[in-house]
């Protein structure tokens, strides 16, 4: 029986969650086209760019600077948001360039704030397919 449970746990730790219908915006010039032609939005922790790529699949890119933190830090908020996007990535609309910056104050915000901030900016976006708020804000 134990070796069961064994090969079970190495398996799940070979199976990677990815992002489905997604994937990452890694060249500096199509981040340069989507900071210089796309629309931005901001709150508290992030700025979010969005342009239209004309494919049927979103490219998730993300930025943070040194200003925010050391690397340990920077690596946890790129953690964050990928995790908070791949969870909710069935939600947002296919086609889309999406930048999201990082400001100073997310260094110290923890997941459930980061995930608030990434539907906040998608629905001033109206990149979400399913509206789980009301529509007067």
């Amino acid at each position: 029986m134990w070796p069961f449970f064994l090969r079970i746990i190495i398996f799940l730790r070979k199976v990677r969650l990815k992002m489905v219908f997604s994937e990452s915006l890694k060249k500096n010039s199509d981040f340069q086209n989507v900071y210089k032609n796309g629309k931005s939005y901001a709150n508290k922790y992030l700025v979010m760019y969005v342009l239209e790529n004309n494919t049927d699949k979103n490219r998730l890119g993300i930025s943070v600077s040194r200003k925010v933190g050391n690397s340990v830090v920077r690596h946890r908020f790129t953690r964050l948001v990928r995790e908070s996007y791949r969870l909710h990535e069935n939600i947002f609309n296919s086609g889309l360039d999406i930048v999201v910056v990082a400001r100073k104050s997310a260094s110290l915000a923890g997941y459930a704030e980061i995930e608030s901030a990434l539907l906040h900016l998608s629905k001033l976006h109206h990149i979400i397919k399913i509206y789980f708020y009301d529509e007067e804000n």
